[in-house]
């Protein structure tokens, strides 16, 4: 840790600049990319070797159109990114839009047909749907194409269609092709891998599509999806989201957490899939309820920021390795316990870490006189540098290495794992460190986004005064 605790702010941000296109994109891009069939192939091994099957996830599909999207307004004279992003835009309108029910389906063939990879078949989900809305409005916001805005609303409009529940408020998760919500007494009509989950009701799916919906609002000023976006930063923060600064994963229909709390333990571990702590989703979704509420316009939201900062300090507090660095998967509430146990001590995944970057460092800058946050945020850079970062072949392991050395030698890609949390956090904290000594301040693409995200942290340290 000595040798990034003692580093200048410009030598973090070169090591991060080196860590977001040697280390990660310039893996992926343009090699990913499927010339033959379209999209992006996704499976890969330690060593960067395309290995069977490679069926197309809309939500990989999709991440990987967001993040050259991103990182072609980021890098504005590299011309690798918008043609990523151009190319994978294609596929998800031609192949992973259904053009006779609408909607964007869940998994297809390698060339884009029906298939039969973990049982999805034709089935959809709106956790899928919002990352196809998330990367359409990132795509137009970089090329002002507007058959992809237009695609972005049917996917929107669909998925209001279909997935919302206009009783008990929030959001379907598992649809049918013809976009039928599973009922309770449907469940076994699922056949996908996942298909326990497909009568609840959840937070995973609720916060991305926040996430999408606010990415959407960002170039679409529509009333209706202003609505919607207001009621998902709310249902989150104050129904979601525990009393103490964790969320619940699963609901019934009314929004009444799934607990198994008063179960066995034989029952309870057995569940702990659907009702634990996930630490990673409450400070990433910390993160996602401020750039909500910015983009809404809101202003003095005190109480988004108050419950924000609490998700982020319950992690600190309860899911943080201060001795080795690193966030835990998860941790139990036991009934009669006001103290959070961990309960997967073998597991540090990297797409947590990844973003307790952008979460660390953007609570240090609203919180100035807080020096625990700048003081984590060194100490889990220094902990990916170690044992998430691959030296040797690049990208990330799909966990810390502390914990599962095995992991060298596991998979740079697959259907869950892209690049896009990595991407976003790291080109979040560079626009947060970076000053006049930094390479693309010259460029005035860059300038703008380094603008919007001081505008951003200016306008959550006015509100952090009334707290």
């Amino acid at each position: 840790m000595d040798e990034i605790k003692t580093a200048s702010k410009t030598e973090i941000v070169d090591k991060l600049h080196k860590m977001l296109t040697k280390d990660l994109f310039e893996k992926f891009y343009p090699y990913i990319l499927d010339k033959i069939n379209g999209g992006f192939l996704c499976n890969l091994t330690y060593d960067w070797r395309f290995v069977p099957p490679q069926d197309k996830m809309i939500v990989t599909q999709a991440r990987h159109v967001w993040t050259p999207s991103k990182a072609a307004r980021f890098f504005p004279d590299d011309s690798r990114y918008l043609q990523a992003a151009s190319h994978g835009y294609e596929f998800l309108k031609n192949a992973m839009w259904d053009k006779e029910y609408g909607g964007f389906y869940t998994m297809r063939s390698v060339t884009g047909e029906l298939s039969t990879y973990r049982n999805f078949f034709e089935e959809k989900r709106t956790y899928g749907n919002a990352f196809a809305i998330y990367a359409l409005a990132a795509y137009y916001e970089l090329t002002n194409e507007k058959e992809a805005l237009d695609l972005a609303i049917k996917g929107f409009e669909w998925i209001e269609k279909h997935a919302y529940d206009s009783v008990g408020g929030g959001y379907y998760q598992f649809l049918t092709r013809a976009g039928k919500p599973y009922g309770e007494n449907e469940i076994n009509s699922s056949t996908a891998y996942d298909a326990s989950e497909a009568w609840y009701k959840d937070q995973n799916s609720s916060i991305h599509l926040l996430e999408a919906y606010t990415e959407l609002y960002n170039v679409w000023k529509n009333d209706l999806l202003k609505t919607r976006l207001t009621e998902l930063l709310l249902l989150i923060r104050d129904t979601i989201t525990s009393e103490i600064g964790y969320m619940n994963l699963f609901f019934d229909h009314k929004w009444n957490p799934i607990s198994f709390r008063d179960a066995t333990e034989e029952v309870r571990s057995k569940n702990y899939g659907l009702d634990h702590v996930s630490f990673g989703h409450d400070f990433e979704t910390a993160f996602l309820m401020l750039e909500a509420s910015y983009v809404l316009g809101l202003q003095n939201d005190s109480k988004t920021l108050r419950v924000a900062k609490k998700m982020m300090d319950h992690a600190i507090k309860n899911g943080y390795d201060e001795t080795v660095g690193g966030f835990y998967d998860g941790g139990y509430y036991y009934n009669g316990s006001d103290k959070c146990t961990i309960i997967f001590e073998g597991k540090k995944n990297w797409w947590a870490q990844a973003e307790g970057l952008n979460s660390l460092l953007m609570f240090s800058r609203i919180f100035p006189g807080e020096t625990k946050y700048y003081n984590h945020f060194i100490h889990q850079l220094d902990y990916v540098d170690k044992y998430l970062l691959d030296h040797d072949f690049g990208g990330w392991f799909e966990g810390g290495t502390d914990k599962e050395p095995e992991l060298r030698e596991g998979m740079k890609g697959h259907i869950w794992k892209a690049c896009y949390h990595e991407g976003r956090s790291i080109m979040n904290c560079i626009r947060m460190l970076s000053d006049d000594s930094y390479e693309l301040t010259v460029k005035k693409e860059y300038k703008q986004l380094k603008h919007e995200t001081e505008e951003f942290l200016k306008h959550w340290q006015q509100a952090a005064k009334s707290l």
